[in-house]
């Protein structure tokens, strides 16, 4: 019975997920000292930590997918709270060298609608930011879709986009519906619906396909896109609740339970994402073997882990992902 308890807690226990880089054209050659990644073709844009493709590297599922680990085993990883039994979330690193296509993605009904089983809400977290970064979040008010589409035409679009500026530590929700875009001089870890949907408005000549009449039918003239101010609690500060994911900042001085990990308020144990925005990080628990967190690396929490403790190796900055059930409100 002993080594049936220990199998089964080894097959939950949290496991470290190699990161997978994604190559776009507004990319960066060279990802030093972020990654020991650097491009041998086309620039890398997007390192993607919880893509579908990418794979457990540490673990009794070492070398599976994603979406086989949740396939396989949606309870243990998901918990009660989902009635999907894929993964929820996609989580990226965005290294911009030049703008992205200012873009806008839809909702659930509308992405649905065009055959796809989710929309894309998404936020981002500013991990670095030069002192002019800026990111477009919203149209400027009293913009209407007739000028939208006018300003494409005319390759004026840009005025029409709110611009921001971004700080490091900064916390930015842009919910579906809103045009966007990214603007070199900032690294961002985004986190969005597990959904790679994208209708580009505007691409700078770049040549790539343009999907104006379905960026103007999800498109929503007001939204609730914008910077979040934390909320600074006891334990954590809150960088952002929405419909489907919460992102917190959680101190570890030295040592930090994973039962403190979680809010008194949250719904039962459900499925976690642990990244190290800097520094580094240590799983140590009984029931499994010590895990390693290193800087810029994340581990997947499974909603059925046993109890660990999350140690500082030195300058740890953690930032806990939460997927939250879409039938639950924020």
């Amino acid at each position: 019975m002993a080594s049936m308890e220990r199998l089964v807690f080894a097959d939950l226990a949290p496991f470290r997920i190699e990161p997978r880089f994604v190559g776009r054209v507004w990319g960066w050659q060279d990802l030093h000292p972020w990654y020991e990644r650097a491009a041998k073709g086309e620039p890398i844009g997007e390192v993607w930590l919880t893509g579908d493709d990418c794979r457990a590297s540490t673990g009794a599922h070492c070398g599976k997918t994603l979406a086989q680990i949740f396939r396989e085993q949606p309870g243990a990883m998901l918990g009660d709270d989902f009635s999907s039994t894929d993964s929820p979330l996609l989580i990226k690193v965005i290294f911009a060298r030049e703008k992205l296509s200012v873009q806008v993605h839809p909702d659930d009904p509308l992405a649905q609608k065009y055959g796809q089983s989710r929309g894309k809400t998404e936020c981002w977290y500013a991990l670095a930011a030069e002192p002019d970064a800026l990111v477009a979040v919203g149209l400027k008010a009293g913009v209407t879709l007739d000028m939208v589409r006018a300003s494409i035409d005319r390759g004026t679009l840009e005025e029409s986009l709110n611009m921001v500026p971004v700080r490091s530590g900064d916390l930015i929700f842009v919910n579906a519906g809103t045009v966007h875009a990214i603007w070199p001089g900032s690294v961002l870890l985004e986190t969005q619906q597990n959904s790679d949907i994208t209708y580009r408005m505007y691409d700078y000549g770049r040549g790539r396909e343009l999907h104006i009449e379905k960026s103007l039918e999800a498109t929503r003239l007001v939204t609730e896109a914008g910077k979040v101010a934390p909320q600074v609690l006891a334990d954590r500060t809150v960088l952002v609740e929405s419909q489907y994911f919460s992102i917190e900042k959680i101190p570890v001085e030295v040592s930090r339970s994973s039962h403190s990990l979680r809010r008194s308020d949250e719904p039962p144990a459900g499925l976690a994402y642990l990244f190290a925005a800097a520094g580094s990080g240590r799983l140590a628990s009984p029931s499994f073997a010590t895990l390693d967190l290193p800087e810029r690396g994340i581990v997947a929490v499974p909603a059925a882990a046993p109890v660990f403790a999350v140690q500082d190796l030195g300058g740890l900055e953690l930032i806990r992902i939460t997927p939250r059930s879409p039938g639950r409100r924020a």
